[in-house]
């Protein structure tokens, strides 16, 4: 099957990754965080979901929960059933901690992630943390420098920046550098947390079409980001997030052409080549979530059926979660 024909519906691969009902609870001493709430998706081979928001809904919570590298004090419930190419399914999260570490993180689920200067090895080069990771995986110990050339180059990474240490890297360097590490494995599975931070445009590009191409070789990638014309440029589909919830997933192109959720239009109107007009207000504190729908303080169509948390349902070609949703299509 081509990654074209798996993109237009065609015919649908089977899910690599199914979740169903993630919901992510932080127990702190003045009350409780509801960081990820119901959350379901399907991610396919060839497959590339963008799920987008403002900073604090839930996007990189979601992406840890699925890595089991949540703190002590996170409440994990619902569905993530891994179907690996070749492998038993597993259900990520009742899957114990040696069984992530040993059989899925960096084997069957690569991430990047969000702050690679904090996941980055302090007292190891760059080459060094690249030719362990390829060895880890299989390559032989002579194989291993040239390999890791290859990966460096894919990524945008001058050969010389692999001999510094984590600390002698720019930002840009250090993110693709934990890019190249997540690659190295070759993951079905690819866990994008913000790739792109601290990278001059012509790499975002350059990142973004790398991600694109992983994709159309048959891997699947989730890609979380902040940057919505990323999304446009590269995505399959978009799940967009606000306190907590998926209150939209529909195809990128019907979603950047006709929005369904008011949030997802006001983020639209935000862009540049757009109404450049940011959505009024402040997202709600994720410890003191409003009884009914989390957006309505925002929204200039909130009425009285906004009291009750609206539930995601289909429309058209995906979902939303909306009482007034913008273009109602006819439900699946």
């Amino acid at each position: 099957m081509t990654a074209a024909a798996i993109r237009t519906g065609t015919r649908r691969a089977p899910a690599l990754l199914g979740v169903d009902g993630l919901t992510v609870r932080f127990r702190l001493p003045g009350g409780t965080v509801h960081a990820v709430t119901d959350l379901s998706l399907t991610l396919r081979p060839g497959e590339l979901l963008a799920v987008v928001g403002e900073s604090g809904c839930g996007k990189s919570v979601l992406a840890h929960a699925l890595l089991g590298l949540l703190p002590r004090n996170a409440t994990v419930t619902g569905r993530a059933h891994l179907h690996p190419p070749g492998g038993r399914p597993v259900d990520l999260v009742d899957a114990g901690e040696r069984h992530l570490a040993r059989h899925v993180r960096g084997r069957v689920v690569g991430l990047v992630p969000q702050s690679p200067a904090t996941a980055l090895t302090p007292v190891r080069s760059g080459r060094r943390l690249l030719e362990e990771t390829l060895r880890a995986h299989g390559h032989a110990r002579r194989a291993a420098p040239a390999a890791a050339d290859r990966i460096a180059a894919a990524v945008g990474l001058d050969p010389g920046d692999l001999d510094r240490y984590p600390h002698e890297l720019s930002g840009g360097t250090a993110q693709r550098l934990a890019t190249a590490l997540a690659l190295a494995p070759d993951p079905p599975l690819l866990l994008a947390d913000e790739p792109t931070t601290g990278l001059d445009r012509p790499l975002v590009d350059h990142t973004l079409d790398l991600l694109r191409r992983r994709c159309d070789s048959g891997a699947a990638v989730l890609l979380i980001t902040h940057d919505l014309a990323a999304a446009r440029r590269v995505a399959d589909t978009v799940a967009v997030m606000y306190a907590s919830r998926i209150v939209e997933h529909r195809p990128t192109a019907a979603l950047f052409d006709a929005p369904a959720h008011p949030y997802t239009a006001g983020l639209l109107d935000a862009l540049p080549d757009r109404a450049f007009t940011p959505v009024p207000g402040h997202p709600p504190m994720l410890t003191d979530l409003p009884d009914g729908c989390a957006f309505a303080p925002r929204c200039p169509h909130a009425g009285d059926a906004c009291r009750t948390p609206p539930r995601l349902v289909p429309d058209g070609p995906g979902r939303v979660a909306c009482h007034h949703r913008l273009t109602p299509g006819a439900p699946g």
